[in-house]
């Protein structure tokens, strides 16, 4: 079945102006929001994406200070890998995930 139409045009005409917009689309990790304000010329003025690590960035950082307490015992590498693996499982980007955590431990 072979129903395409070639159009008329490979485009559609528009004329540039200010506005601002807005929308999230979802991603692998949860929704990414955008946000656009253009001036009256149709080019951006500002623009804000808020990614999905960055929505979870304070339940992240709240769970590694309950959970920290529990491993601070054990020895540093383990310790590290155990808070690794809880940042993980908010399933981060991965630059977020490698480039999060550095444990320093301050014993008295």
């Amino acid at each position: 079945m072979n129903s395409y139409e070639e159009p008329a045009r490979p485009f559609t005409p528009w004329t540039a102006r200010g506005g601002e917009t807005g929308w999230g689309s979802e991603a692998p990790r949860g929704i990414c929001w955008h946000h656009y304000d253009l001036d009256d010329h149709g080019k951006m003025e500002a623009a804000q994406i808020v990614a999905p690590t960055g929505q979870n960035q304070g339940m992240i950082e709240a769970d590694l200070a309950e959970f920290a307490p529990q491993v601070l015992s054990l020895p540093h590498a383990e310790a590290t890998i155990r808070l690794e693996q809880l940042i993980r499982s908010y399933d981060p980007c991965i630059s977020c995930a490698t480039h999060f955590l550095k444990l320093e431990v301050q014993r008295d």
